[in-house]
């Protein structure tokens, strides 16, 4: 890794050349890479914490004053319990991971000496613009190297001690592999963003992490592929089925696990029918962590007639807009679910799913059940990058999965969707083997016939 200053194109030339050289180092090399990443930071561990702590001073002024947001500043602390711990383990998980490099996904007999084959590859060149989030260097660092694509990174001012403690460490580590310094860059210069997205000639994805207004300004700025997602508007829907105690358990997680978190929950569906069963436990449980409940007419008055008066008294009115809020923080929007008297349980089901597609972010969204075949319909029809059945919205997650770690979480349709490890790091190529065959020897009433005959890739 490098701390440069040069100017944008030569910042993405010197990546495009070193992806080249990147993308056919042995797997053992790129292993080895990680080890050593994971060993400089751990010995280095103490000055990244103080360099972190600086950051955080800053950082809690500036929130002070209004400048930053409080999610921004819970994102920033790399001291919080765990993080630490889980950023150098992630290091080694996607270290342990079978190489994705290299692999034959597809392999066809064109014609007798005449063989097709899909192999995996490395994308290329990565642009990673993130705020606050230091951990990001080493996840991305670690994920870059193993999937054989070099990485150029842009962090926010609200952490520049962080990322270069982190970044010194990493660059000392890479010193001592093969794996060459301007595979990993760590852009210092300010205002650079800009021209950084204008660079397509050399820059193959660009992977925004950070608010709603960076991703949407990253979109808009750039002719170079955008993976990632604007907004983490999560939901729950529970039906009148679902285990109630469950649903605690769920929801306390969903919703205040880590409530800046993207996959954090931020609209309670639920059917009318549990308003009276589930409702009650769930809110109070919520209400007695400190979490703000913005309740529609038919919930907040079913929540009065059975609360205590100190907890009723904490109930809020929703209204409109707060069920298109990404709220990052200890506040859930709670909404009815009423299908007509009589009608079947799937009518409300359906209403469910209907507001979901409308005003989720297609992030992560769940269904809480008892009813397999509930879940399954729930599942298939709701259309978003994860689909859960009685857990919680905070298992979308890159290590959670089995990742290692991640790059972001994606909304996009194509390519990769979901949290984003070594697979959506990866695209193929076609390779082609043959004996001398050309195009014009088949076709026609006396060219060669294609065989096209399916071979295993065992």
């Amino acid at each position: 890794m490098s701390l440069t200053d040069s100017s944008p194109a030569q910042i993405a030339k010197a990546a495009s050349i070193a992806s080249r050289s990147l993308a056919i180092l042995p797997s053992a090399d790129r292993n080895n890479a990680l080890t050593a990443i994971y060993e400089s930071l751990l010995q280095a561990k103490e000055s990244i914490l103080e360099a972190n702590t600086r950051d955080l001073d800053l950082a809690s002024k500036a929130a002070e004053d209004g400048q930053l947001s409080q999610s921004v500043l819970k994102r920033l602390d790399l001291g919080r319990p765990g993080k630490w711990e889980d950023m150098l383990q992630g290091i080694l998980d996607v270290r342990d991971l079978e190489d994705p490099l290299g692999k034959t996904t597809l392999k066809t007999l064109l014609d007798d000496g005449l063989t097709l084959e899909r192999i995996t590859c490395p994308i290329g060149v990565l642009l990673i613009i993130f705020e606050a989030r230091p951990e990001v260097i080493a996840n991305i660092a670690a994920l870059a190297i193993k999937s054989g694509n070099a990485a150029i990174l842009k962090g926010g001012k609200e952490s520049t001690a962080s990322f270069h403690a982190i970044s010194s460490a990493i660059s000392s580590a890479l010193t001592t592999t093969a794996v060459p310094n301007a595979a990993i860059q760590l852009v210092t210069t300010r205002d650079i963003i800009a021209s950084l997205l204008e660079c397509d000639d050399h820059i193959d994805l660009v992977i925004p992490r950070g608010s709603n207004e960076l991703v949407r300004y990253v979109k808009a700025s750039t002719r170079i592929p955008v993976l990632g997602h604007a907004d983490g508007l999560c939901h729950i829907y529970i039906h009148p089925d679902a285990v109630t105690e469950s649903c605690v358990r769920i929801l306390m997680d969903s919703k205040l696990g880590y409530p800046a978190a993207c996959n954090s929950v931020e609209t309670l569906l639920i059917h009318h029918e549990a308003l009276h069963s589930h409702l009650p436990a769930i809110a109070s449980a919520l209400l007695e962590k400190g979490c703000s409940l913005r309740c529609d007419g038919a919930s907040k008055e079913s929540l009065l007639a059975c609360l205590p008066a100190d907890k009723a008294a904490l109930l809020q009115d929703a209204v409109d807009e707060d069920y298109d809020t990404e709220f990052l923080s200890p506040v859930l929007a709670i909404k009815t679910v009423s299908a007509p008297a009589n009608a079947p349980l799937n009518v409300a089901l359906s209403l469910a799913i209907a507001h979901i597609n409308a005003h989720s972010s297609h992030h992560t969204d769940a269904i809480l059940t008892s009813s397999a075949s509930v879940a399954k319909q729930f599942q298939a029809s709701v259309d978003s990058a994860c689909v859960f059945w009685n857990t919680s919205t905070r298992m979308a997650d890159g290590m959670r999965f089995g990742f290692g770690t991640e790059v972001g979480i994606s909304t996009n349709k194509i390519h990769a969707r979901g949290p984003v490890g070594l697979e959506g790091l990866c695209i193929y190529k076609y390779a082609v083997s043959g004996h001398g065959q050309v195009a014009g020897d088949y076709g026609g009433s006396g060219g060669r016939k294609w065989k096209h005959e399916r071979l295993s890739i065992d």
